[in-house]
């Protein structure tokens, strides 16, 4: 049975508090197997039988907005394709390994244009390198989060599409797992 990776939006910030538990149950109510969650920032690893990961997610989307009263954007990836994610290293070693320098993946509901491409890597700075790939920004960060000047917000304005952010530690933790 294929193993899916996904990825929530919003869940356990801005008010919208959900225990990992309760949502782990949620998955399983959905027909889910194997669902297990991994910190608790919406990350939820879960097999199901079908291919299609555009239907899982608004499958997912639909069934968490009836069941908590809001929407969650809802980001699927194979195992493999996070295997190939964690894996990619758009960035030089010397540069991730700076200090105060922070690897985040942002992941898009789709493949950006070339013209939101362009748009994303002309809010690229010393501060914040970028580089898309497929449906992922990688966005090298050399200072704090807060004092970069880059929000989810700014970024889905660039894009032109939904997307959320994880730390690369944590999703080459989660690929990790799955790929044991």
């Amino acid at each position: 049975m294929p193993k899916y990776v996904a990825f929530l939006r919003a869940i356990n910030l801005g008010g919208h508090t959900l225990k990992m538990e309760p949502l782990r149950r949620l998955f399983e109510e959905m027909g889910f197997s194997g669902v297990e969650t991994f910190i608790a920032s919406g990350n939820v690893l879960f097999e199901a039988d079908s291919t299609n990961t555009w239907e899982l997610e608004r499958k997912v989307e639909a069934s968490l907005h009836d069941r908590l009263g809001f929407s969650v954007a809802t980001f699927i990836r194979t195992a493999d394709e996070l295997a190939e994610i964690a894996c990619y290293d758009p960035f030089k070693a010397t540069d991730l390994d700076s200090e105060g320098s922070t690897l985040y993946i942002v992941f898009a509901a789709g493949p950006p244009g070339d013209q939101e491409v362009q748009k994303l890597l002309e809010l690229a700075s010393d501060a914040n390198q970028l580089h898309a790939s497929g449906r992922e920004i990688y966005w090298l960060c050399r200072t704090s989060f807060s004092d970069s000047g880059f929000s989810l917000a700014l970024l889905e304005k660039a894009l032109g599409l939904p997307a959320t952010i994880r730390n690369a530690s944590t999703v080459k933790r989660i690929a990790k797992k799955y790929t044991l």
